[in-house]
């Protein structure tokens, strides 16, 4: 068994989420509220380690009116602990579970002795997923969620972790907030990066459910085919 996962991202016109100085205010008041409200319906709220050293997330219901029980558990994917210790996601404001790769467990014969210390202390601020493998498996982890009680899993990429977890099928749902500008730039972050896939035929299909104004935004709101 696995969450029910929703994909949100916000994104310029031409797909961008972030410019190459990692610069990513796209969508305005109103879709932070939506998001927020999105958040404040959901068991579990996912990052990747880019994200959280690029932003510092609190990753909390905190833009809308609510209690700290509406926060959703905080879940990073972060291969080798690298998330730092001082980090908001890391703070009381609600469980945080993060996910290691097998080189932070001290009992694998070529773990990484640093990861292994890092991972160490980590775990004495939250819960510590760890893999089985050298790279987080995510149908494993995404297992694991369900297992603690996580039905509902909103994922906030990055756009490496967002690609991963949509090759993998485990992504149910897309919500992408349109903004009304062009950023450009080669090495500007896009809404999926990773691999990709070779040939449009074996591109995620996707089903169209809805789509509004967002004030001077435009949400579209789609349904993975599988």
């Amino acid at each position: 068994m696995k969450p029910y996962v929703i994909l949100n991202s916000a994104m310029t016109l031409d797909g961008k989420i972030a410019t190459r100085t990692g610069s990513s205010k796209i969508s305005g008041k109103e879709d932070l509220e939506r998001v927020h409200e999105i958040r404040k319906d959901c068991d579990g709220i996912m990052v990747g380690i880019g994200t959280i050293l690029a932003d510092d997330p609190r990753l909390t219901v905190h833009k809308i009116p609510g209690r700290k029980e509406d926060n959703p558990i905080r879940v990073a994917v972060d291969n080798n602990a690298r998330t730092p210790l001082d980090f908001r996601i890391l703070n009381n404001d609600a469980e945080t579970i993060i996910a290691v790769s097998n080189l932070c467990d001290e009992t694998n014969p070529n773990s990484n002795s640093d990861a292994v210390l890092r991972a160490k202390e980590l775990s004495k601020k939250c819960d510590v997923f760890y893999s089985s493998k050298d790279s987080v498996d995510l149908v494993e982890f995404m297992e694991y969620l369900y297992s603690k009680g996580i039905k509902t899993l909103m994922l906030e990429g990055g756009s490496t972790l967002n690609f991963s977890m949509l090759k993998l099928g485990l992504i149910d749902e897309i919500k992408v907030c349109i903004a009304p500008m062009v950023v450009g730039g080669e090495k500007s972050k896009t809404f999926f990066d990773g691999s990709g896939f070779d040939f449009m035929e074996d591109a995620v299909k996707l089903d169209l459910i809805n789509y509004y104004s967002c004030g001077k935004d435009f949400i579209m709101e789609y349904k993975v085919i599988k």
